[in-house]
């Protein structure tokens, strides 16, 4: 499915008669402005998945967040974001093949982050409560109880509760599954799995952080599958080899000086791994 057909970023031009207006010069910063248009990146055509793939600093993030501000898209947590970026994502334009459905958000990895310190945070009240809930089982299990009121009714239960169930089965039952059983990066496949949801438009920032290889290429057959049978469009941000070699993906090389679309084999990332590799073959046929 394609919500997101096209966009269109400011142009050199554009931006120098911007600076041209401008009666202020003491600004550090004029972010947005002066990033995208360094390898003249001026126009986006949009698959049902497409990468932006590059280094730091080449723009990435920041097109995710020009995007996913012109669109009003939702998102989690609050970004790098100047006095101008207003001014610059006003002179961008879109175009749409679909509506875009009210679920269609930006997912960065501040929001994964801040997501896993939640979960850690909620295991921390949960071991506390574990103790307190190995406290009440016994002191109901063997206490000399007798109802005399409703008053009396919620402690009756637990009462009940305890001596009709084993210690373990009691606190289960009072208790949510303690989150520490998900590691960093089950935690991380979590939320992705929660956050994308049928037909929706999804950026995603360097999803690839928080996962192993394992988890990665989990988390592209799911990308995978989304796009394919649930009606979701990804434009994603990565220079994950795993991500990168996803099925039908359109990739925009943002190393290049003016940016252009290339096959994931050809990108120097993954050229430097399949070297790599292939220097050590010998190494890893001697271990079978």
């Amino acid at each position: 499915m394609i919500y997101l057909s096209h966009f269109e970023f400011p142009s050199k031009e554009r931006e120098f008669d911007f600076f041209l207006a401008q009666k202020r010069t003491c600004y550090d910063s004029f972010y947005p402005f002066q990033i995208l248009s360094k390898h003249d990146l001026r126009m986006l055509d949009f698959e049902p998945m497409t990468i932006l793939y590059g280094g730091n600093g080449l723009g990435k993030t920041t097109a995710l967040n020009v995007i996913a501000e012109k669109l009003e898209l939702e998102r989690d947590t609050i970004y790098n974001r100047s006095n101008f970026f207003e001014n610059y994502t006003a002179w961008c334009s879109y175009e749409l093949d679909n509506p875009v459905p009210r679920n269609s958000r930006i997912i960065t990895s501040d929001d994964v982050f801040d997501f896993m310190l939640n979960l850690r945070s909620i295991n921390e009240g949960i071991n506390q409560k574990r103790e307190d809930l190995f406290e009440e089982y016994l002191d109901a299990k063997y206490a000399k109880f007798q109802m005399k009121s409703l008053d009396d009714y919620e402690q009756l239960k637990k009462v009940n509760l305890a001596r009709s169930r084993t210690q373990s089965k009691y606190v289960r039952k009072n208790l949510m599954d303690n989150v520490r059983e998900h590691s960093n990066g089950e935690s991380a496949f979590l939320y992705f799995s929660e956050k994308i949801q049928e037909n929706g438009l999804y950026l995603l920032d360097e999803p690839e952080n928080s996962l192993s290889p394992e988890r990665q290429q989990e988390l592209v057959k799911f990308l995978e599958d989304s796009a394919r049978f649930f009606g979701c469009q990804f434009v994603i941000a990565t220079h994950s080899p795993f991500l990168l070699s996803m099925r039908g993906a359109k990739i925009y090389d943002l190393d290049e000086e003016v940016v252009d679309v290339k096959r994931w084999t050809k990108l120097s990332n993954v050229r430097a791994y399949y070297d790599f590799f292939k220097k050590h073959e010998k190494e890893f046929e001697e271990e079978y």
